[in-house]
């Protein structure tokens, strides 16, 4: 287990390079974002994916959602990126709002039993984007034990994850603390499935007609 502190300018160097290696072999890296801390696979590498569930003790039906670098990133792995999620992109991105989307039936990915959907999103973190260019779109999880509160610092995400994650990139307190607002645009109306770092108002600021999540 490898931990760098990205407040230091040779060992976020290190450490990137580092973590960006570890992803390419199918390991386990955990990162800052702009919300919490994630435990990161590359998204393409089925094998590490389901390492990543595994590691958190979680199912397939929760599905890992998918970090992205670059709003272009999301034209390769969209079967359509509509009107209404280039203005949430514009609005949003990078930051704390998660899409849910019909992915490309061309990708040959394993993210669990996600019905041809993924949850895709840009973070506004300078060491999550750095990683992001070099590795490409990482699926990325609250990186905590499944049941348990996520990590907002690197310490808590290694007392609960330890080795299984092979870099830990240390950057701080994570400035925001909260989830992500999920927000899924497969349909013709955007629906709110989680409530979170992007509230309501802002999201109808945008896309008025947006539906709030349903009322158990």
């Amino acid at each position: 287990m490898l931990v760098f502190d990205c407040s230091d300018e040779g060992q976020r160097a290190a450490g990137l390079d580092a973590a960006a290696d570890a992803v390419r072999r199918g390991r386990l890296v955990v990162l800052p974002t702009d919300t919490l801390y994630g435990l990161g696979a590359d998204a393409f590498d089925r094998d590490a994916v389901a390492g990543l569930l595994a590691a958190k003790g979680r199912g397939r039906d929760m599905p890992v959602p998918v970090l992205v670098g670059s709003w272009r990133t999301l034209d390769g792995l969209a079967e359509q990126v509509t009107g209404q999620i280039r203005d949430l992109m514009r609005a949003f991105w990078p930051g704390g709002l998660t899409l849910v989307i019909n992915h490309a039936p061309s990708l040959r990915w394993d993210l669990g039993d996600a019905r041809g959907t993924v949850a895709v999103r840009m973070p506004l973190h300078p060491v999550a984007l750095e990683l992001l260019a070099r590795t490409g779109p990482m699926a990325v999880s609250s990186a905590n034990i499944s049941g348990r509160p996520a990590a907002t610092d690197a310490q808590d995400a290694m007392m609960q994850l330890g080795g299984a994650a092979e870099v830990y990139l240390d950057g701080g307190p994570t400035p925001v603390g909260t989830a992500s607002t999920i927000l899924d645009c497969t349909g013709p109306v955007p629906v709110v499935v989680r409530e979170g770092a992007v509230g309501l108002a802002a999201l109808r600021s945008v896309l008025p007609l947006v539906q709030e999540p349903a009322r158990r």
